[in-house]
């Protein structure tokens, strides 16, 4: 095993985690409004769920995962979830204020559990995670052996984690050179494309539902 390879797995955890969505968009949102701790843990939450996923691909139970009725499950749940989301921070654009002590932030548990929520009820995410994680999974067992499985799988963890930290720190800076009118800019755009991923999963459930 070496070095180099669990590198290049750490990468790959980096690049899986840095497209962008519904939690990154999140993320921007609950950091540039409440600092890195914040986004941070919408980060966190959004990877407890990632390593649900891991987890249930690794130990083979994505059957689970194909039953239709928790499929539509998943799209509705999901979309409710981003839409709420997308326009809570809509009409919350103008009651935020840069570096004032009144402002009333999110808890962190609140923005974990967001994370958390938004991930573990994406069906982007689960496809996400059956087609490339699954696949990786495979192409490392024929290439490399059984063995390391769970090494390689806990240094696209690490990816991961700290594209977290990138996230929440980069949010941390923008703070600095943000203005309110940027600001409220900042939210209507995240929560316009939290809605528009909500409003596409519910339709993907009700679709599925009736047809």
């Amino acid at each position: 095993m070496s070095v180099q390879l669990l590198i290049s797995y750490i990468f790959l955890g980096l690049t899986l985690a840095a497209p962008i969505g519904p939690v990154n968009s999140a993320r921007l949102d609950k950091g540039i409004k409440n600092g890195f701790w914040h986004a941070w843990m919408v980060g966190a939450g959004s990877m407890i769920a990632d390593a649900a996923f891991m987890l249930l691909i690794y130990m083979g139970l994505v059957q689970f995962l194909n039953i239709p009725w928790v499929q539509i499950l998943l799209w509705l749940v999901g979309g409710f979830t981003l839409t709420y989301t997308g326009i809570e921070s809509i009409l919350q654009m103008n009651k935020v204020k840069l570096h004032s002590a009144k402002n009333r932030k999110d808890s962190l548990f609140h923005c974990f559990m967001l994370g958390f929520l938004m991930s573990i009820t994406s069906p982007m995410s689960i496809i996400f995670w059956l087609g490339i994680y699954g696949s990786i999974l495979a192409k490392t067992a024929v290439s490399f052996g059984t063995s390391h499985l769970l090494v390689y799988s806990s240094m696209i963890f690490i990816g991961l984690t700290l594209w977290d930290l990138l996230v929440a720190g980069l949010t941390t800076g923008m703070r600095r050179y943000l203005n309110q009118r940027s600001l409220s800019i900042i939210s209507v755009v995240s929560g316009l494309s939290l809605v528009g991923f909500g409003v596409y999963f519910a339709l993907q459930g009700l679709r599925a539902l009736f047809s």
